[in-house]
């Protein structure tokens, strides 16, 4: 079947070293996207995090699957919205109450933090994004009344925190909560409920009805990304990608740092 529409991880996949893209990179993005194959990026991020790599690759305004598919964003419209409840942002704070790790929350574009730290300072300068500083406390209540949640929440801080709280939390909402662990020094966790695949599946039958995951190309490196490259038509890992990754995946292009999404493209559409 016929390839008309491509997914992409964005950190340690799109992104060169600098994360930046590449001259090749966007060359190949506008190609495509002049054929009318929508190229849709896929992250962790949240949207204003995203849109700057759009503008860069020429594509502005194409749909957005943010925070691992909680957030699906169409014609800058919400889609689909799924979020941890504030009851359990109350027990995730509670682990810290001496301040031994740092917690970031997030919805939508609102990103908190309760202090500019060396964590935070390094996601600003990793995403381009300024966290607002509020007590985490008092961003829980403010989503309370809101009837908001957060759909990411991002902990950081030393092995040993890192550790306790996956294990606490894996004990105490396993059930509700996806927790994800990069690096040993972090930790996303977001609703259960959601993945790449479930934010694939639903901007297709909102935005692309015509179109199936057997449409699909996607490209990626980490272990959010296998359920997303087993389910579409070709799963392209780029070579940095983790062992398992690459054990899955339908073929092996070039290194993030070597245009391996771009080469892909060339290749395949």
């Amino acid at each position: 079947m016929e390839l008309k529409i491509a997914f992409t991880d964005i950190d340690g996949t799109l992104l060169n070293s600098d994360r930046e893209v590449s001259k090749m990179l966007k060359e190949q993005v506008i190609r495509i996207t002049a054929q009318g194959i929508p190229f849709i990026l896929i992250s962790s991020r949240m949207p204003s995090a995203m849109t700057h790599i759009q503008k860069d690759l020429g594509i502005e305004g194409q749909p957005l699957i943010c925070y691992n598919g909680g957030l699906v964003l169409v014609d800058g419209e919400i889609v689909d919205d799924i979020f941890i409840d504030p009851d359990i942002l109350e027990d995730i704070a509670a682990l810290n109450e001496h301040n031994k790790f740092h917690v970031s929350l997030y919805n939508q574009n609102d990103w908190y933090v309760p202090e500019m730290d060396f964590w935070g300072k390094r996601e600003e300068n990793n995403t381009k994004v300024t966290p607002i500083v509020k007590p985490i406390a008092e961003v829980i209540q403010l989503w309370r009344n809101e009837e908001k949640g957060a759909h990411k929440v991002m902990c950081m801080g030393d092995k040993e925190h890192m550790d306790m709280v996956f294990s606490t939390l894996k004990k105490s909402h396993g059930e509700q909560l996806h927790l994800y662990r990069s690096k040993d020094t972090y930790i996303e966790i977001a609703n259960k409920n959601i993945s790449k695949l479930t934010g694939i599946e639903e901007l297709l039958a909102c935005k692309y009805p015509s179109l199936t995951l057997d449409n699909a190309i996607a490209f990626g490196d980490n272990f959010n990304d296998i359920e997303m490259l087993k389910s579409v038509r070709l799963g392209i890992a780029v070579a940095n990608a983790k062992e398992k990754v690459l054990q899955i995946a339908d073929a092996v292009s070039d290194t993030n740092k070597n245009d391996g999404v771009a080469k892909a493209i060339k290749k395949y559409l």
